[in-house]
């Protein structure tokens, strides 16, 4: 597969594009939405076309779309909960945390995951999007319960490429959800995953999961990773059970976590103290990868600053493209690098960006 050559990343004060020269160095392209805090962004890449969710604190959230070869982003319409009844109003969404394309056979498919927990899908490219209500009304729901923010959210949406109609959802914190029947129905993923803040008769349980990020393996769909508030998770049998990770250093903890598109062994993680800390491992930043689906761990570190360092990397911070060999990572205070060679060595592009939420190539 071809090498990403355009990265688009989502920030606190605009959206960002850097390409790649043919010399090998990355430049600065156009600065869109400039001063607004962009949430998510995404490029289509079934047509090109860009989307980018923006949170505009009490001018609510919009959603902007810009079709592939067109200079203007235009408005679309945003993901909105419908009226409960004439007793209670409907919840505002307050974030869209999540876009994904729906499958190649499903042209003008996306699916939106949202704070509160909302999972929406759109048939026309965003003209419209409708609340998924078979999983906004399973009972489980009411015990789903904010993580880093106060109301829950989904912000992992992986699509089975070998069935557009196969949806498996990560919510934080409410576990792992899958539908095989695109999303008519839903159950929830198996267990093995430990949340250890919960009373020992609790943490067991899959509906009361803290997944900070949940991706898949393009070309081995039944391994999916998970970067958990407790600790790193992976299933071999597409979700119906995880297995700890117990071999990584310096720290378990983080929100980031990418899989090698071809290679389902291979993965990287973005390490920190965790819980109320929340910084790099000694004031180190550095990356850890593993080969052999978890079993040890490189730590990676050429070309990261080395301390004293504190930069935290978000849960879409961190993106790779489809050769697994160039990665992408942003950080909270504004730092921005590049690996052309699976994080073996990074760039670094830029420490004065702002606070980045979300990477894409495209």
């Amino acid at each position: 597969m071809d090498k990403g050559n355009a990265i688009l990343l989502a920030t606190r004060k605009g959206l960002f594009e850097f390409r790649r020269r043919a010399t090998a160095d990355w430049v600065a392209g156009p600065i869109d939405f400039i001063g607004d805090p962009v949430s998510m962004v995404l490029r289509d890449p079934r047509d090109g076309t860009s989307y980018a969710a923006l949170n505009l604190g009490h001018f609510g959230v919009k959603l902007k779309r810009r079709r592939a070869g067109q200079a203007a982003w235009k408005e679309c319409a945003v993901p909105a909960f419908p009226k409960m009844s004439d007793a209670v109003d409907a919840p505002s969404v307050e974030l869209i945390w999540e876009l994904v394309a729906g499958g190649a056979d499903e042209p003008g498919v996306l699916w939106a995951g949202t704070i509160p927990g909302g999972l929406f899908r759109s048939g026309d490219g965003g003209e419209s999007w409708t609340l998924n209500q078979a999983l906004w009304d399973r009972p489980e729901r009411s015990q789903w319960c904010g993580g880093g923010y106060d109301s829950p959210g989904i912000h992992s949406v992986c699509v089975d490429p070998r069935s557009s109609r196969h949806v498996t959802v990560g919510v934080s914190t409410g576990g792992v959800w899958q539908s095989f029947d695109g999303g008519e129905s839903w159950a929830l993923g198996g267990g093995g995953m430990n949340a250890g803040y919960l009373p020992a008769s609790r943490a067991d349980d899959p509906g009361m999961q803290d997944v900070h990020r949940l991706v898949q393996c393009e070309a081995a769909p039944d391994i999916l990773w998970v970067q958990h508030h407790c600790g790193m998770y992976r299933s071999t049998d597409g979700a119906a059970s995880w297995q700890e990770i117990t071999m990584a250093r310096p720290s378990n903890f983080g929100f980031a976590v990418a899989v090698h598109p071809r290679d389902p062994q291979t993965a990287w993680f973005v390490p920190a103290v965790r819980d109320n800390c929340r910084i790099p491992v000694d004031g180190r930043f550095v990356v850890t990868r593993t080969k052999d689906g978890g079993n040890s761990f490189e730590v990676l570190s050429e070309g990261l600053p080395q301390g004293p360092a504190y930069d935290l990397v978000y849960r879409h911070g961190l993106a790779i493209d489809g050769s697994g060999e160039r990665l992408a990572m942003g950080s909270t205070t504004g730092g921005f690098w590049i690996s052309e060679n699976g994080g073996n060595s990074w760039q670094c592009i830029s420490v004065h960006l702002p606070p980045a939420y979300c990477l894409q190539f495209g």
